[in-house]
């Protein structure tokens, strides 16, 4: 495309740098606005500025990437209420064999949840708890915390349900849920254990013995009762009440009777006033009992939906409408007021995703990003190990600079158009290569995804036992791991 006007240029780029801003300084002192809202105002921009009409706006905004990050938002809240995440958390303590075992249970758990129910849901959930267990055993936290967060993005890349970059992706290229992870699965095995490896040696004398000196300086230790009986996402843990609290209701309930011991009589509730009593708790009981098998029920019937989702995708169904086919399954199976749950949709995501859209639509026409791809492009072929680094160097710069999802918006069609005169294949691996790149790139810095900013600030909030991850800290860690994980993977794409 060629370059515009120079008005719509200008004004084009404006609207753009907008947008830009507010998306990665949310809390910018003149106007701290938000993402979602900084979002909204470059797309009004856009079509205020006339470099975009209001009809080429609205189609701008692709309908089936918002119904496919939809559909999983929607599975991930039952799918939190079903417990997977406290059964995972579960995995990290189970018989740990000390610190070392520890951090690489973190990073293995959280690169597979984080493929299939997307990384920033996995750092949503499993953040507290990791905290807690480095409390626990006096251990510094920031070692499991760093492990936490990369790994999610690492392993978020495997999928086109990963994270929403991918989501982009896999819409834009039709790469079909297989191909996309039998591409990249291998890239993201690899990288996992290297960054294991990296946070290893990084952190190998701070992990052999146990600092109380680190720990004096950053909070309490923790009581193996609190972790044992952590809750995870409590906020969307509401399916039903506890059992352990209706049991405790009814040993308070009998406690409060008579010190004396009751007859046979009085237990078969046939003698005195007390039959009135056990009736009612023998009803209360099989209440319980049927509440209790009711949610081994439901709870499985969403483990199926979710598998079903995951089999239909793998076998080329379209993935938008099957994430929402399996989110209203399970609205279905709930059987009540879906309400609660749809509460738990981050819509404020949807609704940023409709005003990038039209930020970066706009700022393709002012054809500012095809004048500097045409520059690049003859030095970041595929076909040859220094085009394919060159590549991958300015989507890592782009990812950290402009976020991961606006540099696929702005990049993609242009690498896949590039690479399909090369060949099918290298088209295929051109669209993988974005994919990998520009989310393991989040892990340069603390600002580069949403999952480390999950982390950091879950981590912060945490009653009693918070802690500050620095952006410092994790530099110097993510830079090294950026770069050999984004390296040796790129050696085992598959096109």
């Amino acid at each position: 495309m060629a370059i515009a006007g120079t008005v719509k240029v200008v004004l084009g780029s404006i609207a753009f740098a907008t947008f830009w801003v507010l998306a990665v300084f949310p809390a910018v002192p003149f106007l701290p606005i938000g993402r979602t809202a900084g979002s909204l105002l470059g797309a009004m921009l856009m079509v205020i500025f006339r470099v975009i009409t209001p009809d080429l706006a609205y189609s701008a905004i692709d309908l089936p990437i918002l119904g496919l990050l939809f559909g999983t938002m929607v599975v991930s809240v039952f799918l939190e209420r079903a417990d997977m995440f406290k059964y995972l958390g579960k995995l990290l303590s189970y018989k740990s064999m000390g610190p070392r075992d520890l951090l690489c249970r973190i990073c293995l758990i959280s690169a597979i949840s984080s493929a299939f129910f997307t990384n920033d849901t996995s750092c949503v959930v499993l953040t507290e708890f990791v905290l807690k267990i480095a409390r626990q055993h006096n251990l510094p936290p920031h070692p499991f915390l760093l492990a936490l967060a990369s790994s999610a993005n690492i392993g978020s890349s495997a999928t086109p349900i990963g994270n929403p970059q991918n989501l982009v992706i896999a819409m834009q290229s039709r790469i079909s849920f297989g191909k996309f992870l039998l591409g990249l699965f291998p890239a993201m095995i690899v990288g996992i254990l290297v960054n294991a490896l990296v946070l290893l040696s990084m952190y190998w004398r701070l992990l052999t013995v146990q600092n109380d000196e680190e720990a004096g300086r950053t909070g309490e230790v923790v009581a193996e009762e609190e972790v044992s009986s952590h809750r995870f996402a409590p906020a969307t843990m509401c399916h039903s009440p506890s059992l352990n609290s209706q049991d405790e209701t009814l040993r308070n309930r009998i406690s409060t009777g008579e010190n004396e011991v009751p007859s046979k009589e009085v237990i078969n509730g046939t003698t005195n006033g007390f039959g009135d009593t056990f009736s009612v708790i023998s009803l209360e009981e099989k209440e319980n009992l049927r509440e209790k098998w009711r949610k081994k029920v439901w709870r499985s019937c969403v483990y199926l939906v979710t598998v079903g989702m995951l089999v239909s995708m793998l076998m080329g169904l379209d993935m938008s409408w099957t994430a929402i086919t399996a989110a209203l399954a399970l609205i279905v199976v709930d059987f009540k007021d879906a309400q609660n749950c749809l509460e738990k949709v981050s819509y404020s995501l949807l609704i940023f995703f409709c005003g990038m859209f039209i930020s970066v639509d706009g700022f393709n026409r002012t054809g500012i990003p095809s004048t500097l791809w045409d520059f690049m492009e003859p030095y970041a072929k595929i076909d040859h190990v220094g085009g394919i680094a060159i590549l991958s160097i300015v989507i890592l710069v782009l990812s950290n600079l402009a976020l991961n999802v606006p540099t696929v918006l702005l990049l993609g069609a242009r690498v896949s158009a590039s690479a399909a005169t090369i060949s099918a294949a290298d088209e295929k691996k051109a669209w993988l290569i974005l994919a990998w790149v520009s989310t393991v790139a989040g892990n340069l810095s603390l600002l580069g995804s949403a999952a480390n900013l999950i982390v950091c600030e879950q981590a912060r909030r945490a009653p009693n036992f918070g802690y500050t991850l620095s952006f410092w800290t994790h530099l110097k860690f993510g830079v090294p791991s950026t770069l050999i994980v984004i390296a040796i993977g790129l050696t085992l794409i598959r096109g």
